[in-house]
Order: structure tokens, then sequence, then C-alpha cells
């Protein structure tokens, strides 16, 4: 094995030493090139994949898991600000499973499990905290299940009730949300937080819901007038009415006196009032059915007098005063009718919903070198019938023809002719870079195809020089043999035979390895110089 070896390391030291000075090079830069690899691929392969093996761990957890770890000489990382502990992935299982049996994590930052160690000792004060704790720890984790959300921290302020109070004190509830790097919430997402957290709570008013991010910028707040994510919403509506209305009108202008000669502005003013009209309507007509009628008669008969009979007022005294009058006999009769007639009537309900136009003011200003043979009035025309303006509810359309400054256009275009210059030149230097490195490796490549082919050809030269040389001296051998004398002949023939083996074994190892014996032999030469 060691002359294996020897043989083998001579071999290659010879056939380096017959390089050229930039075969030199080449080969020692394509060796260092390949282990390079080699190392990079192998280092590659080692790098086990890591997994989470937990994660959001308290740091109390943390420090247990990373020390059992470090004791059963498992590999890890620390991700997540120090709450997720990686493992390579083949290992998450087994490793989860074994820390499961240690008993770790042992602690819980929040969540039902904090109620299931509640005994008949438990006192009302310290159940009130815990309860309060795993709502805190229920809903973390419920936010955190909302897309870009990756730590939500929630504190819930509960009141106690009183029993015999008429108003109790409202729960209030913050919320700090930290979402994932280049990522921002939503308003709808906000709202979603919100009104997670108000529905979890008995009583509790999405208004006394606070969101703020890890930035300390505040998403909603309590009681905002008109603000948080309610204005938020507004907002977008308005300026989505107004991008609309910009749109349309910006593509008719660009239509009539070309694209960048104008500019455009709608302002529009929305009716968020939520409003709802009840109107009742009666029937005046006659014709109405009655519902009931009712019908009284009352009849009286007097007493019969007798002529010259008293008859008078009673007075202050008793007495009764003499009339004059003729006496009657005090009969009568009385009929009451009662009827209750139905009224038609008719009771309208109207609700307006929240986002009506209550006004909108449009500008338009036109390049005055590009339209000046465009009439503002027609163009104000225009304005108006696109989008509906109506001068009844205060709607304003103001068209001017105004010179415009085009320097920052120019100053644009020219940038983007300088960016493209660039570019192009760039792209050329790299096509330039990349035929030179094209061409470098060609002309490797041919000179390492002529080195192999002079090698090849001086290996099969001296491979039969070799056997000229030995084919020549069997014969100048052999033409001896018959000149000798018999006494000589002996001796010759034993010497002969000694030589002629060491031929044959030396033919044999050229029938063999010629190409072995090539590289001996030039190595030979390549020596007798020296």
């Amino acid at each position: 094995m060691k002359d294996t070896i020897t043989r083998l390391t001579g071999k290659l030291r010879q056939s380096f030493a017959a390089f050229t000075t930039g075969q030199k090079v080449v080969a020692v830069l394509g060796t260092l090139a390949l282990l390079l690899g080699g190392f990079m691929v192998f280092r590659w392969a080692s790098t086990p994949s890591y997994a989470p093996l937990f994660s959001n761990l308290s740091s109390t957890d943390a420090s247990a898991v990373v020390e059992q770890l470090e004791s059963q000489g498992v590999p890890y990382e620390i991700a997540g600000g120090g709450g997720t502990v990686m493992v390579p992935r083949d290992q998450v299982y087994e490793t989860r499973i074994e820390l499961s049996g240690e008993g770790l994590p042992t602690s819980s930052e929040g969540g039902y499990s904090l109620l299931d160690d509640q005994g008949l000792s438990t006192s009302e004060d310290q159940w009130q905290t815990d309860f309060k704790r795993a709502m805190e720890g229920e809903l973390s984790t419920t936010i955190e299940g909302i897309d870009d959300v990756q730590t939500a921290v929630v504190h819930l302020a509960l009141p106690e009730k009183e029993v015999f109070a008429d108003e109790q004190e409202p729960s209030t509830a913050s919320v700090l949300l930290q979402t994932s790097p280049g990522n921002s919430l939503e308003s709808s997402q906000v709202q979603a937080v919100v009104h997670l957290v108000a529905s979890s709570i008995d009583g509790m008013d999405p208004e006394n819901v606070t969101v703020a991010d890890s930035t300390g910028r505040v998403l909603t707040a309590p009681d905002s007038a008109g603000g948080g994510a309610a204005a938020t919403t507004r907002n977008e509506q308005v300026k989505a009415v107004q991008d609309e209305l910009n749109g349309r009108l910006q593509r008719m202008l660009d239509q009539v006196v070309g694209a960048g000669n104008s500019t455009v502005q709608v302002t529009v003013d929305l009716d968020f009032d939520k409003t709802v009209t009840e109107t009742t309507e009666y029937d005046e007509e006659g014709n109405a059915v009655p519902f009931s009628t009712a019908t009284s008669t009352e009849s009286y008969n007097g007493v019969d007098g007798a002529p010259g009979a008293a008859g008078g007022v009673v007075g202050p005294d008793g007495q009764t005063e003499e009339t004059g009058a003729a006496a009657t006999d005090g009969s009568y009769e009385k009929e009451q009718v009662t009827q209750d007639n139905a009224v038609g009537s008719r009771v309208e309900r109207r609700e307006t919903a929240p986002g009506a136009i209550e006004s909108q003011h449009v500008g338009v200003v036109l390049d005055g070198e590009a339209a000046g043979n465009v009439d503002p009035n027609e163009i104000r025309g225009l304005v108006a019938a696109t989008i509906g303006i109506d001068k009844a509810r205060g709607d304003t359309v103001k068209v001017s023809s105004l010179p415009f400054n085009r320097s920052a256009e120019d100053a644009a275009a020219a940038e983007l002719e300088a960016a493209a210059k660039a570019d192009a030149a760039s792209a050329r230097m790299d096509l330039i870079r990349k035929a030179g490195l094209a061409v470098l490796v060609l002309l490797l490549l041919l000179l390492a195809w002529v080195t192999a082919r002079r090698r090849n050809k001086a290996r099969q030269e001296a491979t039969s020089y070799l056997v000229e040389q030995l084919r020549a001296d069997q014969a100048r051998n052999t033409a001896a043999l018959e000149t000798t004398t018999p006494a000589a002949l002996a001796l010759e023939q034993a010497e002969l035979d000694e030589a002629g083996q060491m031929r044959h074994e030396l033919n044999a190892l050229i029938e063999r390895q010629p190409e072995d014996v090539a590289e001996l032999l030039r190595g030979w030469l390549v020596e007798r110089p020296s």
C-alpha cells in the first residue's frame, strides 16, 4: 500500500513538473476551487434544517428548555426575540415528548389553564385575578391568529359589580399589537380586534377598547370624536369617491386636450348622518264606512194641570212666585245619535343611508399653450354633465387656462433617460464580462485539450521508442549468439537467459502498462540534462 501511494505521488509530481507555468496556475486554482466547493457542499449537507420546538415561551420556560437541551446534547437555535426555541427538524417531535415528560414548559402566560388549580380555599379576589389573567391570555392567543399579527398583549380592567348601585363602572381593555416586519394592519383588521375583545367580555362597549401598535401609534381610541377606526373608514370612503371622480374627469380631459395638458381635482362632502323619517297621512274623503253607531232616545210626559193652578218659579225663601204664564204639561222627547267613522291613514317610514353626496367642488386647470383653442365654457359643461353638478345644493366648477411649469417633468424625463442609458451600459458591460468569461473558459479548455494531446503524443512516442530499443537489443543479442564459440556460448547463454528473462518481464510490463512506462521514460529524459 505504501509503495502504491509512493508511486502515485511520484507520478503526480512528475506530471506537475512537466506542466508549463500557466498550466500549473490553472491546476492549482482548479484544485483549490474543487476543495472549496466540496467543503461548502459538505457543510451545507451536514447542517441540519431547524424547526420550532416551542414558540411564545416566557423567559423562565425558555431558560429551562435550553438548559435541558444542552444536558441532552441536542443542537438548538433561539429565534423570535428569545421566545422561540428551534431544534433539527427530524428531532422536533421526539424532543418535544421528552421535554413534556420532564414537565417543560412549566409556566403559562395565560389561558384557561390558570383556572385548573382552583380549589375550595381560593379566595374571591384570587379567583377574580386568575379569571382576568385567563381571559387576557385567551384573547392574546385569539388575536395572534389574525394575519400579520405576530404578538398581542391584552390588558383588561374589570371593575367589581356593585349590587345596589344604579350605574356600574364600564369595563375597558387595551391591546398592544406587534405586526410582522414590513406589514401594517388595515382598518378592517383593527375593527376585528376591537369587536373580538368587546364581544368576549360581558357588557364591554367597543368604544372602550384601545388598540395600539408596537411603534406607539394608536390605531383606535375610546370616546374619540368621530375618530378612530370610524374616522379612518369615512376618510377612506371620501377618498375613494374623490379618486373615482378624478379618474373619470381626467380620462375625459386627456381625450380632449391630450395627456399631460390638464389637471383636475374634485372635493366631495359626504353626509354620514343616518336619518329615519316617519310620515302619517290621513284620508279626508267623506265616504268612510262607520265603525259603530249608537242611538239614544229620551221622552217625558208631564202631569196634567188644572186651570188656575199655581205655577211659577220657586223663590229664595221657598215660596212660589207666579209668573202669570200659561200653564203647560211639561212633556218632551230627546234623541241622540253617536257614530264612529273609520279615518283612512298611510304610514311611511324612510331611512336614509349615510354616504350621500352633500356637495362637490371641481377645479380644472388647462395648459394655456396646449389648449389654446379649447373653450373653457365647453369644458365646464362637460365636467358638470360628467359627474352630475347640482347648483341647487351648492356644487361649483372652476375651469382655468394657465401655462404649466414642466421643469419637473423635464427633469424626470432626463433622469429616466440617464437611468435608461446607465441600464443599457450596465447590460453591455455585463454582456461583455460574460462573453470574456466564456472566451476565457474556452481558451482554458482549448489549452487543456492541446496539452493533453501533446502529452498523449509524447507518451506514444516514448512508448514506441522504448519498445523499438528493446526489440533492437534483443535482435543484436540473437545475432551475437549465432557468432560466438561453443566455449563462451554456455556462459553467454546463462547471461542471456537472465537478461532475456528481464527483457521478457519488461516486454510484459510494456504490454500491460505502456503509459506508466512512458511516464517513467519521460521522467528519465527530463532528469538527464541535470
